[in-house]
């Protein structure tokens, strides 16, 4: 059974930086193109950016040059760093691999941006 587990979200002045990490149990993050999803509120979750198993990584242009996705397969583990945080960047974010069908979600990570 796959598990993924988000951590590291919380309250961020604009400009501000976070870490978000995800475990994952019941599967190797290496072997899937695996993704960060954001869902604010009254919007559609979008994939924000995606590491492939090669560690090839693209991300969406709103985040461009200020999120970085990566992963620590010794821990099993994908991580989103962002910087210059903004309050456009204020939503619940997910892990999961890239392409349907994904995984059932996990409980998220709320990041919201605020002075």
């Amino acid at each position: 059974q796959v598990q993924l587990v988000e951590s590291g979200g919380g309250l961020v002045q604009p400009g501000g930086s976070l870490r978000l990490s995800c475990a994952a149990s019941g599967i190797i993050v290496n072997t899937y193109s695996m993704a960060w999803y954001r869902q604010a509120p009254g919007k559609q979750r979008e994939l924000v950016a995606r590491i492939t198993p090669g560690g090839v990584t693209n991300s969406i242009e709103s985040v461009k040059g200020r999120f970085t996705i990566s992963r620590d397969n010794a821990k099993n583990t994908v991580y989103l760093q962002m910087n210059s945080l903004k309050p456009e960047d204020t939503a619940v974010y997910y892990c999961n691999k890239q392409w349907e069908p994904v995984w059932s979600w996990g409980q998220g990570a709320q990041v919201t941006v605020s002075s």
